[in-house]
């Protein structure tokens, strides 16, 4: 399974059908000037705003900071989120591509006008007389960023190490350095007691505290490819590997990859040694103690049911290998199977730096940011955080541990009354939550259909639960010139309308007669239903309820929790939840195998089939999946679109092979037909 991470109608079409707009933006939404951060306690609990918001904003100063260092930016996305909880004043472009790249089109598309900074750090002079001064955090424990930013947002001070804060004149506000160490419990624990009385209580955020920055210029040797693509692990065996075309300096990098990274079925690793001219140089099992001294990089990778490392999709692992001086012979043994891609270099191809996004709306909001992995003794106190905060509020941020940290995480949120907001790369929050812009919260209208004995196939992009991706990679796709050639949902979040209604606003108006904007799991917020406890799931079916109805969706795909491995249909009671407070007609559940077709609530949910491969595999992988329809009745299939490998354009493909039985649907068309003949 590929990660959410490994990385939209509208128009006239959707005009000719009347729908009703409403500005939306912390100042329409207020009743204010808008002038500040608006909490979204100031509405109560009837209020229309989950996510606190902040004032439109009249001018903005902005830079291009792709190539600046995290540490960097860092510290101007903490000042952004001190200057911007005024009035947004902040922007910045982190996407490479300068005017056409990702962040410098949503700029446009606000109409704010803007000044651009050819180098941006010369911001921090023109709004230091805004802060106090800065934050230091202690470079040899990463967590403390962490610290670092919650005390910044309540300090008024930027986030700094001492070089930063020396260089542009900044006051020492707090000095982090030597106060904590490499325990990570005690370092939240302390956070969690001091700082958290005066933090908000409106949403938690969960962050890293690094990232790992690609270097530039490497040369990679390639050792070995499968060239097939096997999915089975029929090609599971024991391979001697000879990276010594990297030897030349101190070190040598040996990087797994999937040499099909479309299709998420990647490099499987169980057992590895390395030997430098014959001689035992490491031995190891991966997840093991032997394993850390050798994993340079393993933050795109996952431990599997074997205690095998692997990685799908875009994602990698990296051992390694420090060989004796004169080495002449260098070979990695392994154990592996499925879809590998293995590497070398003699250059450390990666770095480690702070990781800056989204903490200028988590310094703005005085938020509490932590970074507590869900299981053992971080999972207890993150356990403690969910509870004291009242149910519904949003965890903001991402977890560790790529895929399995996904879903315990989730898991370990819903347990405690909290839904995700998948944010981590969310950029410019607190200028996009601010942006005013018209929302829709009239339902698609749509043509229905008389069922007939044919198989309806609706297909849907994933991952629209992810604002970032909202924000980020989805308007990659949107801007594909193929799309609107062949019906396909889109999955967004209705969270958008509070943190970037302006974002939202875009696809519900340039969307085509062939796009359908739906919401992403599993409402309002990433969450597994059946993990809330019974007496707060309500409020949260009525959350989705208010934000499904204000965005104008009825339709949701959905999770909902995992047992031994694997996901549970939804019960009669939560589908009945979703019936009786939220305005939607049918849910596809995430389901992988496309074989649940059942009514929950009297609403259909039907599992969404989800195949790898392109357009050919992918209906190769219907036809044997429809293969025993005997054409006496209609037949329905959910499908699944990869956002992470499928563009508008594949799924123009893959429509084009879709005749005969098939035929092509929209979610409300399919689900229409669906609830006739369920």
């Amino acid at each position: 399974m590929v990660s959410r991470r490994t990385f939209l109608a509208g128009g006239g079409a959707v005009a000719a059908g009347g729908l009703g707009w409403f500005q939306t933006g912390s100042a329409a939404a207020s009743g204010q000037a808008g002038s500040g951060l608006v909490d979204a306690a100031e509405l109560g609990t009837t209020g229309r705003r989950l996510l606190p918001s902040f004032a439109r904003p009249r001018h903005l100063h902005y830079g291009d900071v792709s190539k600046l260092s995290g540490g960097d930016q860092t510290l101007l996305t903490t000042l952004q989120g001190l200057v911007n909880r005024s009035r947004p004043e902040l922007y910045f472009l982190y996407s490479p591509g300068g005017n056409d790249g990702v962040d410098a089109r949503w700029l446009r598309n606000t109409g704010v006008p803007a000044t651009r900074y050819a180098d941006p750090l010369e911001l921090v002079a023109k709004y230091r007389h805004r802060v106090r001064g800065a934050i230091l955090h202690d470079p040899e424990v990463p967590d403390s960023l962490n610290v670092a930013t919650t005390l910044a947002g309540l300090e008024n001070a930027v986030v700094a190490d001492a070089a930063q804060a020396k260089a542009h004149g900044l006051r020492v506000v707090k000095d982090l350095r030597g106060l904590f160490d490499d325990d990570r419990v005690k370092t939240y624990r302390w956070q969690f007691e001091h700082l958290f009385p005066r933090c908000t209580r409106q949403l938690l955020a969960g962050l890293p505290p690094t990232m790992v920055v690609q270097a530039e210029n490497l040369t990679w040797h390639e050792i070995a490819r499968e060239t097939r693509q096997l999915r089975d692990s029929s090609n599971r065996g024991t391979y001697t590997l000879d990276v010594s075309p990297a030897l030349g300096k101190d070190a040598v990098y040996v990087r797994f990859q999937d040499s099909f990274g479309d299709d998420g079925w990647g490099p499987s690793v169980l057992s590895v040694t390395a030997k430098a001219d014959g001689a035992t140089l490491a031995t190891f099992q991966p997840g093991t103690p032997h394993e850390a001294p050798y994993l340079f990089d393993g933050l795109n990778s996952s431990i599997g049911g074997e205690g095998n490392r692997f990685s799908d999709g875009s994602g990698y692992f990296i051992y390694k290998f420090s060989p004796p001086a004169g080495t002449t012979s260098l070979t990695v043994t392994v154990e592996m199977w499925n879809q590998y891609l293995v590497t070398a270099t003699d250059t450390a191809p990666t770095r480690v730096e702070p990781f800056p996004y989204f903490r200028d709306y988590v310094v703005a909001t005085k938020a509490l940011v932590s970074w507590l992995p869900p299981n053992g003794p971080t999972g207890e106190l993150l356990t403690e955080h969910f509870a004291a905060v009242g149910p519904t509020t949003p965890y903001a941020g991402w977890f560790a541990n790529d895929v399995a940290g996904e879903w315990s995480g989730v898991d370990l949120a819903a347990q405690g009354g909290s839904e995700v907001l998948p944010a981590d790369f969310y950029m410019n929050g607190t200028v996009h939550s601010g942006v005013v812009a018209p929302i829709s919260d009239r339902v698609r209208r749509f043509r229905p259909i008389t069922p007939k004995k044919k198989i309806y196939v609706t297909l849907t992009f994933g991952e629209g639960d992810n604002v970032q991706y909202c924000q980020r990679h989805m308007r990659d796709l949107w801007d594909d010139p193929r799309r609107g050639h062949a019906p396909v949902n889109w999955t967004v979040s209705p969270l958008l309308a509070d943190i970037g209604p302006a974002i939202l606003s875009h696809y519900q108006r340039t969307a085509t007669h062939n796009d359908l904007l739906i919401c992403g799991p599993s409402g309002a917020g990433y969450t597994y239903p059946g993990a809330w406890p019974a007496e707060q799931l309500d409020a949260y079916f009525k959350l989705s309820g208010r934000y499904l109805r204000r965005t104008g969706m009825d339709l949701v795909y959905a999770y909902n929790h995992r047992e031994n491995d694997a996901w549970v249909p939804f019960s009669e009671t939560i589908g009945r939840g979703y019936a009786e407070h939220t305005p939607i007609r049918g849910i596809i559940q995430s389901w992988e195998k496309g074989d649940l077709l059942v009514r929950r609530g009297g609403l259909p949910v039907i599992g969404n089939f989800s195949p790898p491969g392109k357009a050919a595999e992918y209906k190769a992988a219907l036809d044997a999946h429809t293969a025993a329809w005997t054409g006496d009745a209609p037949l329905f299939v959910a499908g699944a679109v990869n956002a992470w490998s499928w563009t508008p354009t594949d799924v123009a493909q893959l429509a084009e092979l879709l005749t005969g039985k098939y035929e092509l649907v929209l979610g409300n068309v399919f689900f229409d037909a669906l609830d006739k003949v369920l």
